[in-house]
């Protein structure tokens, strides 16, 4: 027993010594710019770096978000330009991004959550209802605003939120993230159009709806948005 208990005190020691090495990090980038080399194996904070000799100045600009794309070519009535660091490989470590959301008139940007960035928006034309939704915590409660053209919001990290033209004109809004790739959850297509699919059991206990409810919406989602 004493040479158990010498040994778990040389382990702790040990571990003590080593806590700060283990604890220290460096989560800002290590050099001016690294532009993502897509082919490469993304690791903890992003894509390894291309060679500075082949990165030339466009990496620090795009225009991909200077025009959007077609509001009608989707059920929702909206249409997303991602600029994350797939787009722009030049955000890469700097933890930034940018989106692009044009709307038809009724058009929304259904509830969906970013689980791994807050955003920041503004409202570039059009009048848009902006609708947040707190967790449990805030007894889920909803937070909502008609945002118009040069008017800001903020959304953080991990609420459920969305965008809905309540204009009678094309809106549009250009929103910024403190990650490289923020991540989107859509919420009733995650619930309804997963691959595999929620057994039908499950939904339409948390639902609490018949289970011909849930086949119908299931039926809405299949093959995404």
């Amino acid at each position: 027993m004493e040479h158990l208990n010498k040994a778990l005190t040389a382990l702790l020691a040990t571990l003590l010594l080593l806590a700060p090495l283990l604890m220290a990090s460096d989560p800002d980038p290590l050099q001016d710019f690294c532009v993502a080399d897509l082919n490469g194996k993304p690791s903890v904070n992003g894509y390894p770096c291309q060679p500075s000799s082949s990165a030339g100045d466009e990496f620090l600009f795009s225009t991909k978000i200077a025009s959007g794309g077609d509001p009608l070519a989707n059920p929702n009535g909206s249409n997303v330009t991602e600029l994350d660091v797939n787009e722009w490989p030049g955000l890469n470590t700097l933890g930034v991004s940018m989106n692009r959301v044009d709307f038809a008139p009724g058009g929304t940007n259904p509830p969906h959550v970013h689980p791994r960035g807050t955003e920041v928006g503004m409202v570039t034309r059009g009048e848009l209802l902006v609708g947040i939704i707190g967790t449990l915590d805030s007894g889920n409660r909803y937070y909502s605003k008609v945002v118009r053209a040069g008017e800001t919001f903020v959304i953080p990290r991990g609420l459920m939120h969305f965008q809905f033209n309540v204009g009678k004109e094309p809106a549009t809004m250009v929103v910024s993230f403190n990650s490289q790739n923020p991540g989107i959850i859509f919420v009733p297509l995650t619930l309804f159009g997963s691959s595999p699919p929620i057994p039908t059991p499950v939904l339409v206990k948390a639902l609490r709806v018949d289970a011909e409810v849930v086949e119908l919406l299931k039926s809405k989602f299949t093959g995404g948005y």
